[in-house]
């Protein structure tokens, strides 16, 4: 029985290619013995998509204060991949992990204490662990400003888009001006996240009530937002208190 012999290889590019090609890159200064990349961090795209929406004062913040660190890590890991689970196999793996539930927190304390800034750096923090953070982040006078009734917004559609955001850092709970209606919205906003376990990130500085220490005259949240709303933020929250100076002093 004969055996036919294959001819040999021939190369997948010819040499006069070859020579075309290491022209053309030396025409343009490309040394292709070069490192294709550079030995540089690999970026987080996740992160640098909050850093462009994280307000300038706060792109640097992390989180140092143990209740919040562990708080971040508890939310990093109850995310959960898409479509990780047996009820669309067809979609593949899933893919990055993302925010579904969790608990939330309150942080209270004296005006400058870093209460913002922890809760930025733990915004950062999820997003630098590879958790997708679909995340929402408005002070409350301006959450009651973009709740007036205009020409042209619908209002309800964006109050609802705003309970419902995966992750939502509620700034300064307590500097308005207490009405009905104020304490309706607030109202609206917590219990929808409470009872479907969205993590929320509330600061204020006020006390949560008034203790027997306290000066009788001295303003808690309890006065501001109303029982109702402190029900929930008891209920919902774990409260973190803040001491210290005002940093904003203590800049140079």
């Amino acid at each position: 029985m004969s055996r036919t012999r294959l001819a040999d290889p021939q190369p997948a590019v010819s040499d006069r290619l070859q020579a075309r090609l290491a022209a053309r890159l030396a025409e343009r200064g490309i040394n292709p013995a070069a490192p294709v990349l550079a030995d540089t961090p690999e970026p987080i795209p996740a992160l640098e998509a909050a850093q462009r929406r994280i307000p300038y004062a706060y792109r640097d913040a992390f989180a140092s204060h143990p209740a919040v660190i562990a708080w971040a890590r508890t939310i990093a890991a109850s995310a959960t991949a898409p479509n990780a689970d047996a009820h669309n196999p067809h979609w593949g793996s899933g893919g990055r992990r993302v925010i579904a539930r969790g608990p939330s927190l309150l942080l209270w304390g004296n005006t400058g204490a870093g209460k913002t800034h922890e809760a930025f750096g733990a915004i950062r923090s999820l997003t630098a662990a590879g958790c997708a953070v679909p995340w929402h982040a408005v002070k409350a006078t301006d959450l009651f400003g973009q709740m007036r009734q205009r020409t042209g917004v619908d209002v309800e559609w964006l109050l609802r888009s705003i309970v419902r955001v995966p992750l939502l850092l509620l700034d300064d709970l307590g500097t308005a001006k207490p009405s009905e209606w104020n304490e309706d919205i607030t109202f609206r906003l917590l219990a929808w996240r409470d009872e479907h376990h969205l993590p929320t990130l509330v600061t204020t500085n006020l006390p949560p009530v008034r203790a027997e220490h306290m000066d009788q005259y001295q303003p808690v949240l309890r006065d501001k937002v109303g029982d109702r709303v402190l029900s929930r933020l008891s209920g919902m929250c774990t409260g973190v208190e803040f001491n210290g100076p005002d940093r904003r002093f203590l800049r140079d």
